[in-house]
């Protein structure tokens, strides 16, 4: 399944998807600080999604609620 999942509170823009039988195909994210989003994207492709939103649900971006990664959990959520 390919999606696209408009961010809220962080410097990227939207992140695209493919997660197929809950594996984590392919991650993109659109603007946002391009050396830790392509190193976020590369660290979970093959990773179980339910792992990653594990690990990654609930980081914060300084003294804002939420994150890149935190964002790319709620995403998988909505994936799954």
């Amino acid at each position: 399944m390919k999606m696209s999942y408009q961010t809220v509170g962080v410097c990227a823009k939207r992140i695209d998807l493919e997660v197929e039988d809950g594996i984590i195909k392919d991650v993109k994210f659109v603007g946002g600080c391009a050396g830790n989003t392509l190193g976020i994207s590369k660290l979970v492709k093959g990773m179980k999604a339910e792992e990653v939103i594990e690990k990654l649900e609930g980081n914060r971006c300084g003294a804002k609620p939420t994150s890149c990664p935190d964002q790319l959990a709620k995403a998988l959520k909505e994936a799954l």
